[in-house]
């Protein structure tokens, strides 16, 4: 295979998930560095924002604009229906134009939080299979994977795999899970999150507590008790919240979705003191400093943890999902897990208490897990050179 010169990037990137333009961020990195001759696009949900960001260009994902919304009229459906059809030839051309295709981490194998199949699983399989048709290498570089029970999506998340031709996960659960779909993860390896490869802001902690808040209403399969979840989750998080401001402890509220927004207005109304105040980060960079800035951060999205995480500050996960518990078991953290769906204010305060008890100690053992996180990840993009770009990484080993 020669070596990659147009190299597109695909997901849903610049759609308002910081998580998802972190990955993208960090992958970027990788290129810009290792392979600065390739030009790389993106075909994505937010090209606006991705060529404004980071200065590729980029195409929108899907011909309809309203993929995203419930289509509930006769035209709406027909018009759902019909992009459909049309993505089809927009992917394949999209992909024809490119050496290959690398999708940057996030759980595109997963439905932890609600998804229908016809939305982004469809996308995926559209590109994968383009990818194997048009002898166009597409790879899941460190991405995210989980038991899926709605047989449609575990179809097109299974296929996606398995016409993938590079595959990496961000955790073991991930590539345990696809194999227990029947995709053969013998060669799959399994290194960090791609977000950890960001640069990291110097600590100045403080007595600050970082709160990241959801607008959680569990997952694919909690459709039927969203409202109810959704309701115990925000009660459980306004009752800590204010217990915490009750002991005088300054808090700041961080977000990781636009969609989150409402959650935070909520929390602040139902509290109403001038020591909670709200962060307006954009990026994974903004999250970084203010985890950096604060004694202690209880989150709940994945890549509030990784923030969090990767800035040596201790944390309290709100679990959502297996993934957040297999992070912090990984940097040294497993005890400090809070179920998000079943959140208990006064059990949450407790933790937190303890957390802060072992803050020290705490901050040693993440300085640690960080350093063998970033040998991790060095070997991942030295995988992905030799799986992709094999001329360049050909000429990097004859190099004297």
């Amino acid at each position: 295979m020669k070596a990659a010169s147009r190299v597109g990037v695909f997901g849903l990137l610049g759609s308002g998930n910081l998580g998802n333009d972190g990955s993208l961020e960090a992958v970027l990195g990788y290129l810009r560095a290792e392979h600065p001759g390739a030009a790389v696009d993106a075909l994505c949900g937010g090209p606006e924002v991705v060529a404004a960001r980071y200065g590729i260009p980029a195409t929108r994902l899907h011909r309809y604009r309203g993929e995203y919304r419930t289509a509930s009229r006769a035209g709406a459906i027909a018009a759902k229906g019909l992009g459909k059809l049309v993505d089809a030839v927009r992917t394949a051309a999209w992909v024809r134009r490119h050496d290959v295709v690398i999708v940057p981490g996030m759980g595109v194998l997963e439905a932890t939080l609600p998804l229908r199949p016809w939305g982004f699983p469809y996308a995926l399989f559209l590109l994968c299979a383009s990818g194997r048709l048009l002898r166009t290498p597409v790879a899941l570089v460190g991405v995210g994977a989980a038991p899926i029970g709605n047989r449609p999506t575990r179809a097109l998340v299974r296929w996606s795999a398995r016409l993938a031709a590079y595959r990496s996960y961000r955790d073991a659960l991930s590539r345990d899970a696809m194999r227990e779909m029947g995709v053969d993860t013998t060669r799959d390896e399994v290194y960090p999150d791609l977000a950890f490869a960001l640069p990291v802001p110097p600590p100045d902690p403080s007595g600050l507590v970082c709160v990241g808040v959801m607008d959680f209403h569990g997952g694919n399969d909690d459709r039927a008790r969203a409202g109810e979840i959704h309701h115990r989750y925000l009660d459980g998080m306004t009752r800590f919240v204010r217990a915490l401001v009750e002991d005088g402890r300054p808090v700041r509220l961080l977000t990781g979705d636009e969609c989150d927004a409402p959650v935070v207005a909520a929390i602040l109304d139902a509290v109403d003191s001038p020591l909670v105040t709200a962060a307006e980060a954009t990026s994974l960079a903004d999250l970084m400093k203010e985890t950096a800035a604060a004694g202690t951060v209880v989150a709940t999205r994945y890549h509030n943890l990784v923030c969090a995480l990767k800035t040596g500050t201790p944390t309290l996960a709100l679990s959502y999902a297996a993934k957040s518990d297999a992070l912090m078991v990984r940097m040294g953290l497993g005890a400090y897990c809070h179920p998000a769906r079943e959140v208990d204010a006064d059990r949450l305060l407790e933790q937190f208490r303890a957390l802060e008890e072992r803050s020290a100690e705490l901050r040693r053992t993440l300085t640690e897990r960080n350093q063998d996180t970033a040998r991790r990840l060095e070997d991942q993009f030295t995988a992905l050179t030799a799986a992709l770009f094999p001329a360049a990484d050909h000429t990097l080993r004859e190099t004297p």
